[in-house]
């Protein structure tokens, strides 16, 4: 008798969770954004050296087409050439983006001195293509799961050897 109440029960418990399901998804839908904000690289400029390192500030702008705010709190970069990494860094940065607004925010990344270094004897031997691939992805870290991330990648050309 205990065994047919205790499968009863689980058989209700199972309704029951089946029967919640759709409720806990649409409530994870409400929580999503409505529109996603767009993340672009503006600027790279250079920074004061630190020892061995070289720094680069990437200038990010932050465009919020919702219409609620974009709240951040620290941002990841991170510089790729040629598929391998090149630089990146982080800040340490909280911020608000108003509901159908823009802003910026820089971003110190600092470069190995031995991506350098790989970099100019890769360009002395002769080895690589008349073009410098790159990419640049980052995150924009916000508050529980609204974390943004973006991608961007292209190529420069470099100047002929003599």
């Amino acid at each position: 008798m205990t065994t047919t109440i205790a499968v009863a029960l689980v058989r209700i418990g199972r309704r029951l969770a089946l029967a919640a399901l759709p409720l806990l998804l649409a409530a994870c839908a409400t929580v999503a954004p409505d529109s996603a904000p767009k993340i672009d690289v503006v600027g790279i400029e250079p920074l004061p050296t630190l020892g061995p390192e070289f720094r680069l500030l990437v200038k990010l702008h932050i465009v919020n087409p919702s219409d609620t705010p974009l709240e951040y709190d620290g941002a990841y970069v991170e510089i790729n050439v040629d598929e391998r990494k090149y630089a990146d860094g982080v800040i340490d940065a909280r911020g608000s983006v108003p509901r159908f607004s823009e802003a910026m925010l820089s971003v110190p990344v600092t470069i190995n001195a031995m991506a350098v270094v790989r970099q100019a004897l890769s360009l002395a031997s002769g080895e690589r293509s008349p073009i410098m691939r790159y990419q640049l992805r980052g995150k924009l870290s916000g508050p529980l799961f609204h974390s943004h991330r973006f991608e961007t990648s292209g190529e420069l050309p470099l100047p002929a050897s003599r």
